[in-house]
């Protein structure tokens, strides 16, 4: 079977997902051009040596409807011939845009693809494509449907993490996010939004807040006690976990993940096509999985998909040298960091969607592209890269620098 490889990877800073955001101007489309452009350029890549861009979108609709992924291709001057599908599995989309490529690699009927995602949630709106799982009785009620930042205080509740749990692991976030962009960690991997001139509108992540300490989170109020307790969720949390007695409320927005604007693309491909294109690997995926979890604690899918692709891989915790999680709630990465006793120096080392956001479908992409600058900075072999997902899911790669 042909191996996967990851010869590049690139992401467009984050801007803040609202209204006097930086990249508010900017359309989707755009967003995912900017990425398809630099992954081209900075490679010198002929495009008709792509069979596909996959792109992760969890709203696509209006502007970001329509199947972006060929679209952005299209503008991205990438050639009539080269295809695009867009792909949704909520938060682990990016992720799973990327296992999608490789998987056709892999399976031999794909040479090379550009994967990746983009999601405009200034412009677009977080939920805007709307669904049947928060509104229809026949599924929200099978389902024990509550709002993910209930289900994150559940969690909390469950696994014994207070506020102060919280509040530090949001701290140390921001402290390694500011200290990732000091050491220029994200330099080769950053590519700035431009406007029509050409002019810089952001290079750099707009939401982080450097100067958060435990004073400045404590001051704010939990963020799902009304809709917990008046609209009736923490109930529905009991009901679903009867061995608590009410669900601890303990998110905020600063130790949450932040709503932002941004798109990311991988470029993978196999040996012959790296060779022929005059790339070097710089990793390879050995190992992806996706698995469904319990719906009302949700957010403890990569715990259950880390189980899965490490009996699958024949791997353990003590072959992985980084791990990334998406840091959608503070509580998501601490029961993961208890599940497998990680050290907290091999997790989330550059800081995370606390500090930096989350731009939904385009998040897994970015992550997967820190954690392999990370393993190159630091000289390290292999990461696992994980996200919870909405509606109890969890979408987790091994890579493998070669």
């Amino acid at each position: 079977m042909p191996e996967a490889y990851i010869y590049d990877h690139v992401r467009t800073p984050r801007g803040r997902g609202k209204p006097d955001g930086a990249l508010h101007e900017v359309t989707s489309l755009r967003l995912a051009e900017t990425a398809l452009r630099a992954i081209r350029d900075r490679n010198g890549l002929d495009t008709k040596l792509v069979d596909d861009v996959v792109l992760g979108c969890v709203d696509p609709v209006g502007e970001a409807g329509g199947d972006i992924a060929r679209a952005a291709a299209l503008v991205a001057d990438y050639g009539d011939h080269v295809p695009g599908v867009q792909l949704n599995r909520f938060c682990a989309s990016g992720l799973d845009a990327v296992n999608f490529a490789a998987a056709q690699v892999m399976a031999g009927q794909q040479d090379m693809a550009v994967a990746g995602g983009v999601e405009s949630m200034s412009r677009v709106g977080i939920g805007a494509s709307g669904g049947a799982w928060p509104v229809d009785p026949a599924i929200a009620i099978k389902s024990y449907f509550m709002p993910q930042g209930v289900s994150a205080d559940l969690i909390a509740t469950k696994y014994g993490f207070s506020r102060d749990d919280v509040d530090a692991y949001a701290v140390e976030s921001q402290k390694r996010a500011a200290r990732s962009w000091e050491e220029g960690r994200f330099a080769r991997s950053v590519v700035p939004v431009r406007d029509v001139n050409n002019l810089i509108i952001l290079d750099h992540d707009e939401h982080m807040r450097p100067g958060t300490d435990m004073q400045s989170l404590g001051a704010l109020k939990p963020s799902f006690v009304q809709m917990g307790e008046m609209g009736g969720f923490d109930a529905v949390a009991v009901d679903a976990h009867p061995e608590i007695e009410g669900v601890n409320h303990v998110h905020h927005a600063g130790n949450s993940s932040g709503i932002v604007d941004g798109a990311a693309a991988v470029l993978i491909g196999n040996r012959e096509v790296g060779n022929a294109a005059g790339l070097k690997p710089r990793a390879r995926i050995r190992a992806f999985a996706n698995i469904g979890s319990e719906p009302a604690m949700m957010l403890t899918g990569p715990v259950d998909v880390t189980e899965k692709l490490f009996r699958r891989s024949g791997m353990t915790r003590d072959d992985i040298d980084l791990f990334e999680l998406n840091e959608a709630f503070a509580s998501v990465v601490l029961r993961y960091r208890q599940a497998f006793d990680i050290d907290p120096d091999k997790l989330n080392v550059c800081g995370g969607a606390i500090a930096m956001g989350h731009p939904l479908g385009a998040t897994g992409a970015m992550i997967l592209g820190t954690v392999l600058d990370e393993l190159e900075r630091t000289d390290r072999t292999t990461a696992l890269v994980t996200l919870c997902i909405g509606a109890g899911m969890g979408t987790a790669t091994i890579i493998e620098r070669v």
